[in-house]
């Protein structure tokens, strides 16, 4: 069993960044795709940055490229999304992910364990 516990969320002007944290406890946390996840009121949860166990990272969420960067330290078993410039349009739930199987990357459903999430509230 994985828990995973975001930190990080808070409400920013627009322009502004925040720094989220996720970090996890129970199995191997080193062996895990890791992927931050955002869900706005009335939409359906996107796949923003992924990461692997060596840090390789991708993009997902086209509108944040350029603005939000995904790291890992494994000795901390935490995973960190750094938002620059952020937006109105960024306002959501954002969720760290966890994942050891199969099954497309953007499939939340390909996903074994889920943080509570965390607010991000962007003011215009």
């Amino acid at each position: 069993q994985v828990q995973l516990v975001e930190s990080g969320g808070g409400l920013v002007q627009a322009g502004g960044s925040l720094r989220l944290s996720c970090a996890a406890s129970g199995r191997t946390f080193s062996s895990f795709y890791m992927g931050w996840f955002r869900q706005a009121p009335g939409k359906e949860r996107e796949l923003v940055k992924g990461i692997n166990w060596s840090g390789g990272s991708t993009t997902y969420a086209d509108s944040v490229t350029g603005r939000f960067t995904i790291s890992r330290d494994n000795a901390k078993n935490t995973v960190y999304l750094q938002m620059n410039s952020l937006k109105p349009e960024d306002t959501a739930v954002y969720y760290c992910a966890a994942r050891s199987g199969n099954g497309a990357y953007t499939d939340p459903r390909s996903y074994d364990y889920w943080g509570q999430g965390t607010q991000v509230t962007v003011s215009s």
